[in-house]
């Protein structure tokens, strides 16, 4: 962006930049979060799905007096293969949701980032040209690009104006 384009951009602008910015990061915690919800639920009905397989067994199966091998027998209708995938598919959804966790509170970390910035802007950048460099930095320093798929943010539209 040139010095000519960033003097005609108020501070108002990028003080609105960073709080859009910030409300867009906020949506996007909201959904994954609706997202982990979906998941947690799944897991509490495999969960209730699965207690209620095993209380309905009886109080004793008859075991082996030998160590187990890869393959155990069905016994009394207890299909321990089956139980075991439902396991394995429980630690996955398990998995997802902890990484859910994870990227929402990198999303909330960033809005509040910008949340700040805007607030910085309001009360000390000078003018239009302090505003975006800070801008910039800041969306530099947080690799804010790989926060939003399908907008621009400034950092990216200052380095296409260089190349260009």
């Amino acid at each position: 962006m040139s010095d000519d384009a960033a003097d005609t951009l108020a501070v108002d602008e990028f003080v609105e930049y960073c709080r859009t910015q910030a409300g867009l990061l906020s949506g996007r915690v909201e959904q994954l979060g609706e997202e982990a919800d979906e998941l947690l639920d799944e897991i509490d009905q495999e969960m209730a799905d699965l207690r209620s397989r095993l209380e309905a067994l009886p109080d004793e199966v008859p075991g082996t007096e030998t160590p187990s091998t890869a393959e155990v027998p069905d016994t009394n209708g207890v299909d321990v293969a089956a139980i075991e995938q439902r396991q394995e598919t429980l630690e996955e959804k398990q998995l997802l949701v902890e990484a859910k966790q994870a990227r929402m509170r990198a999303f909330q970390e960033v809005a509040a980032g910008y949340t700040d910035l805007a607030e910085e802007l309001s009360a000390k950048a000078e003018d239009g040209q302090d505003a975006l460099i800070r801008v910039v930095e800041f969306e530099s320093d947080v690799d804010a690009p790989a926060y939003f798929d399908e907008r621009q943010t400034m950092l990216e539209a200052v380095a296409e104006s260089e190349t260009e």
